[in-house]
């Protein structure tokens, strides 16, 4: 009796994954170049918002990596890196709108990405959808 194949995978860095890729790479490059002026122009002003661009461009970069590798052992680090942008999206664009005056200047993720034209906030489903369908 024949073994069983694994079925081959589906990398996350083909077809629709590649425009994904580049999204991602074009958010990493812009939260990365927001929180270096921020933080080194201004940081006095908001902390909170700026170390929270900051870290928003970190989680865009290891997406943008892991979906650009598009192999298994990169799937699940884009799923983390993923899952952590979608919690952070929702967790910061509620508090800036429930707590303004920790938000006196915008984050990324402030307002759900209302500065990005929401984009933040969809932007992790899509992911989420992608990997799922690349499984």
């Amino acid at each position: 009796m024949p073994e069983p194949s694994n079925p081959p995978v589906r990398r996350t860095n083909a077809g629709f994954g590649r425009v994904l890729v580049v999204v991602y790479g074009i958010f990493a490059l812009a939260a990365t170049a927001r929180s270096v002026v921020q933080i080194t122009t201004r940081f006095d002003e908001a902390p909170v918002a700026y170390v929270l661009s900051a870290f928003a461009a970190a989680v865009y970069i290891v997406a943008t990596v892991a979906l650009a590798r598009g192999d298994r052992t990169s799937r699940g680090v884009a799923r983390i890196a993923i899952t952590i942008e979608l919690v952070g999206v929702l967790v910061v664009g509620t508090a800036s709108l429930l707590v303004p005056d920790e938000f006196p200047s915008a984050s990324v993720w402030s307002t759900f990405g209302s500065g990005y034209v929401f984009i933040p906030l969809v932007l992790p489903f899509v992911g989420l959808w992608w990997l799922r369908r690349t499984e």
